[in-house]
């Protein structure tokens, strides 16, 4: 995988926010607003539940790539760069899930 896709989407997110277009797919669900956007994201989660269940790669594959491009709107309509995903991706490598989990149990 390019690691600059992620980016690239990202940027092309951003520009449909600022430069809103008739045929774009994210400028629809920006009018809409957070909710269709949140009711995406649980319609993919869906999708990839699923296709994982039925066994059939590519199917989950694709419902993956939908369920990120949707957390990527997502962020975009919250001005959250991916880079944050990542760096708490990055702080919590190299501690076990349980450990972690544990951790923010005890923050609360």
């Amino acid at each position: 995988m390019k690691a600059d896709v992620i980016g690239a989407v990202y940027g092309v997110i951003l520009d449909r926010k600022e430069n809103p277009r008739d045929d774009s797919y994210v400028c629809r669900l920006f009018a809409k607003g957070e909710d269709k956007i949140l009711q995406k994201i649980g319609e993919e989660s869906v999708e990839v539940i699923l296709a994982s269940k039925s066994g059939d790669e590519e199917a989950l594959i694709k419902e993956l790539a939908d369920l990120a491009f949707h957390s990527l709107v997502l962020l975009g309509h919250k001005n959250i760069p991916p880079q944050r995903v990542a760096d708490e991706l990055s702080r919590r490598f190299g501690t076990s899930g349980i450990e972690e989990k544990n951790s923010r149990k005890k923050q609360d």
